[in-house]
């Protein structure tokens, strides 16, 4: 990543303006300067590529923006290692981002029937909370392939290189978040959900649930050249500053000010990745922070969704967005707004996917009328499609369609045939369930039919 280019202190170009020309400096704070450009909270790394209005230098249309900044920002109770404060400013394009997500990730949204039944639902879950363990691990250099280990999780197989355990760990610390939800953070579940995810894949085992300790080198974040970009707080200060995040994370250093649920869930994200109190997995700790938050405020939807997948194309700009935070002047609003992209992005793909799969049921469902089946067995692949974790015997699909058990016997039997159903036995009864990929075997089936 190329390394920021970090302004002026805006003390120092408010001084040098105030000593050389102070109608100058009052004629910069009367243009009524926005604290944004063109809706975007932008820093001095890109406002300097910028054309600023006209009459004003770029030093001077900073100064101005920060100036504007200044009143809208709240106060947060993180501060850095020397003490200082983290603030944020909540802009026109975040209550607009925010809106989006209290709609479409809290609310009471209908699904339609074709994605709602409990058994799909449950694959989808299944499926986001796997994809979120690959990725939040590809983000921190596990090299294993989505599909490998997909693989390993779906099969149960142990994990074979160290890039498998940590999915694995990952894919169980999401398990994990989901069962604490009823209970308030506090540092233990902290170090639990740590522990779990760096388990087996640290140099150091013993490193595994715990915070870093004042005898163990503090590891600083350093761009391509071995420059020093971020220090973390000191080891000292982790005990008193995890008691302050899960205090903050409760809802209990809020001083009168309200602060969004979802702002909540990304400052925790920002809060715990800037302490940096781990060893490794800081930034798999982190966003497993942000989903336990949405999710005990009642943001179901976000489960179904892998904020990690969109950060992973394009690391560089999650990077930066920490940097710009912790490098003017502790504004936490660059974090804020870039997971508030990322958060309502992850949500419209998640939404995109679902449209999909509507789209392929009832596409699929058309195929059947290719294949030379009877309504009874019609009915029956309408419904697996559906509910893929359902079986069928030969006497329930005798009494669902009120034909004698030799009737229901060939039904079943000629969608085995195809390929379609596949048999198990339990003790002396036959159930048919649909395979793996009963879309495609439907469209096999319905491809063999016409040639």
């Amino acid at each position: 990543m190329k390394t920021p280019v970090s302004p002026r202190p805006t003390r120092e170009i408010l001084g040098d303006l105030a000593d050389a020309d102070q109608a100058r400096l009052i004629e910069i704070l009367g243009r009524g300067v926005p604290p944004t450009v063109n809706g975007r909270y932008r820093h001095w790394d890109t406002l300097r590529q910028l054309t600023p209005p006209e009459g004003l230098s770029h030093e001077e249309w900073w100064l101005a923006i920060k100036l504007a900044r200044r009143p809208l920002r709240q106060e947060l109770p993180l501060a850095d290692r020397d003490g200082n404060p983290f603030g944020f400013v909540i802009t026109g394009e975040a209550l607009r981002l925010l809106r989006q997500v209290d709609r479409d990730a809290s609310g009471q949204i209908t699904l339609s029937e074709d994605v709602a039944t409990p058994e799909i639902r449950r694959r989808y879950l299944v499926s986001s909370l796997m994809e979120e363990a690959i990725t939040s691990s590809q983000l921190e250099g596990a090299a294993t392939s989505r599909r490998v280990a997909k693989d390993m999780i779906r099969s149960g197989r142990a994990p074979a290189t160290r890039d498998e355990q940590m999915i694995l760990n990952n894919y169980r610390a999401m398990q994990r978040v989901r069962e604490r939800l009823e209970e308030p953070l506090d540092p233990a579940l902290v170090l639990e959900l740590h522990r779990i995810v760096s388990e087996g894949t640290l140099d150091d085992a013993r490193a595994a649930g715990r915070l870093q300790t004042p005898s163990e080198e503090r590891v600083a974040i350093r761009d391509e050249r071995g420059k020093v970009l971020f220090s973390p707080p000191p080891a000292e200060q982790l005990p008193d500053r995890l008691e302050r995040l899960c205090a903050f994370a409760n809802g209990e250093l809020d001083d009168h000010h309200y602060v969004h649920p979802v702002v909540r869930a990304i400052l925790l994200h920002f809060w715990l990745g800037h302490d940096h109190p781990f060893l490794d997995g800081n930034g798999r700790t982190a966003r497993l922070l942000f989903y336990w938050s949405l999710l005990r405020d009642g943001y179901w939807l976000i489960e179904h969704v892998s904020i990690s997948r969109i950060l992973r194309g394009a690391p560089s700009q999650y990077a930066r967005s920490y940097l710009y935070s912790e490098w003017d002047d502790n504004d936490a609003t660059y974090f804020v707004m870039h997971q508030l992209a990322v958060t309502t992005r992850a949500i419209e793909d998640f939404n995109d996917y679902l449209y999909r799969k509507m789209r392929e049921v009832r596409d699929t469902e058309r195929l059947l009328d290719d294949l030379a089946l009877n309504h009874r067995q019609i009915a029956l692949l309408s419904h697996a499609l559906r509910h893929p974790d359902h079986r069928y015997t030969f006497r329930s699909h005798a009494t669902s369609h009120g034909v004698v058990y030799q009737s229901a016997r060939t039904d079943l039997l000629q969608l085995e045939e195809l390929g379609i159903l596949r048999r198990t036995r339990r003790g002396k009864t036959y159930h048919f369930r649909p395979v793996a990929d009963v879309r495609g075997a439907i469209e096999g089936a319905a491809t063999r039919q016409r040639t």
